[in-house]
């Protein structure tokens, strides 16, 4: 059927209209569901959920390195995420401007006084055995060597054992010294650590003193040679270096004619022999005796002894055959 032109024209408008009204209906909604934001999904703190994208390598070997700059696993493949560590604060350091009296514990230690005493540079053990007697008393200074400290040398060294097993009156003394390569010393002068102890309130005897150093030890000892009330020096594979200090010690210092020096060696037999070998009144011998009996009477008076250790490195300070029987040579007093 044909419409004529007016009626045509009245249906288009009708139709207009009609699309009008439903688009008025729905506008608002249409606008709603345009203002609507999509936000992302929350992931971890700081983070989107969807990460930003990382480059296809080229090269298929070349994955798990660019993997890995986003984020490498534990070493472990199943490993656990660790857990926050937290770590023990550290012992407030001790202010020390060389005056006033230090802190120190007392205890008993196989029938002797032991006192610990806190330095600025570290732990000082000191033990008199029992029946010690200050008037005639000298002093020994024991400085242990690498990978320990002070602590860890009286106990696992068993030092005060060893130390009254030598039966000799003296005031045993322990400090803190380097414990690998990376450490300072600790107590360059040997001054300032007697005067340490007197500042703990202990009363240092007036005797002859004896040096005692294991392994590592050298670095200090070698620094005390010229210390004029020093009597004797026995080095326990300690002979890494420092030579010259000990000519010092033994032939060339301001009182090396009244020193004695004893050198026990196992790692370091070479250079221990090659030092004692400069020397015309070096007396050497193999293995160390089971008892002071066991030296012969050139041995007691040696100025300089080299002994050859039938003990290792380590033995010559733990088997506790050793420092007792070495400590019976020095001019110290017998108990």
């Amino acid at each position: 059927m044909t419409l004529s032109p007016e009626p045509a024209a009245r249906a288009l408008v009708t139709l207009t209209a009609v699309a009008c009204l439903l688009g008025v209906a729905h506008a608002d909604e249409w606008s709603a569901a345009a203002s609507v934001s999509v936000e992302p999904m929350a992931g971890p703190a700081g983070e989107s959920a969807v990460p930003a994208p990382v480059p296809a390598p080229e090269d298929p070997a070349d994955a798990a390195d660019t993997a890995d700059a986003v984020e490498r696993p534990p070493a472990q493949p199943d490993a656990k995420p660790r857990p926050a560590v937290s770590r023990r604060p550290r012992p407030a350091a001790v202010k020390d401007r060389g005056t006033g009296r230090l802190e120190k514990r007392e205890d008993t230690v196989l029938g002797g006084k032991h006192w610990r005493i806190r330095t600025a540079h570290g732990a000082v053990h000191v033990w008199i055995p029992p029946n010690y007697e200050r008037e005639t008393a000298g002093t020994v200074v024991y400085v242990h060597g690498y990978w320990t400290d002070a602590d860890g040398a009286w106990r696992k060294h068993h030092l005060a054992q060893q130390f009254k097993a030598s039966r000799q009156n003296a005031m045993f003394i322990v400090p803190d010294a380097p414990s690998n390569n990376d450490e300072r010393v600790k107590w360059p002068a040997l001054t300032d650590l007697r005067k340490a102890v007197t500042r703990a309130n202990i009363r240092l005897p007036d005797g002859p003193i004896v040096v005692v150093g294991h392994s590592g030890a050298f670095r200090t000892v070698m620094q005390w040679v010229d210390h004029r009330h020093i009597d004797q020096i026995i080095l326990l594979d300690a002979m890494y270096s420092g030579e010259r200090k000990f000519d010092e010690f033994i032939k060339t210092g301001k009182y090396a004619d009244r020193h004695k020096l004893i050198v026990v060696a196992a790692s370091t037999a070479a250079s221990s022999k090659s030092f004692a070998n400069k020397y015309r009144f070096a007396v050497a011998r193999e293995k160390v005796p089971a008892s002071y009996d066991g030296f012969s009477a050139r041995e007691r008076r040696a100025k300089l002894l080299y002994v050859h250790s039938q003990y290792d490195h380590m033995g010559i300070v733990t088997s506790k055959k050793v420092i007792p029987v070495l400590l019976r040579l020095t001019r110290l007093k017998a108990l």
